[in-house]
């Protein structure tokens, strides 16, 4: 299946990734943790987003399961970008941002929570291409606190998109 030629600018996000990053905010203990996310496509203008993370011990086993989330990236003129993420902890994001080359920033344009959900209030992604690595760091506003840093991963491609994944 033929990449949708709008997705140019964030093609190269396409496949499977997977590594290790730091999670840590005022309200938990910092810790090391695992994470697989996988950007897909069915030919149309926007690509598909499935993360899920896991609390690693010390020599890197996976002790148990941490955040996932899934969602919809959609490229939009001159390398713009909406993206819609749920979590299934009853919060649903919607960021605003851009694409320069291999990096990309989004910014909460809005933030939606169930009754139950805890309190989430902003969140700024950034994104990166880095010697083949997919960097990022997350910084969030919850519980009270102004926005913040709360993880940081590296990833590596495991696998090249397939339209069978």
């Amino acid at each position: 299946m033929d990449v949708h030629p709008d997705l140019e600018p964030i093609a190269f996000l396409l496949g499977r990734w997977e590594g290790a990053g730091v999670v840590g905010y005022p309200t938990m203990e910092s810790a090391n943790f695992g994470q697989e996310i996988v950007f897909g496509h069915n030919g149309k203008p926007f690509l598909t987003y499935n993360s899920r993370t896991w609390l690693l011990d010390d020599e890197g086993a996976k002790v148990r399961p941490l955040a996932t989330e899934s969602g919809f990236w959609r490229i939009q003129p001159e390398r713009q970008l909406e993206v819609c993420i749920a979590h299934p902890t009853g919060i649903v994001e919607i960021y605003l941002g851009e694409v320069v080359f291999h990096k990309i920033e989004l910014r909460t344009d809005l933030v939606a929570r169930t009754d139950t959900a805890k309190d989430y209030s902003a969140g700024h992604r950034l994104y990166g291409l880095v010697n083949g690595n997919l960097m990022y760091a997350y910084d969030m506003a919850a519980m009270g606190h102004p926005l913040q840093s709360h993880t940081s991963a590296e990833l590596k491609k495991v696998a090249d998109f397939t339209p069978d994944e």
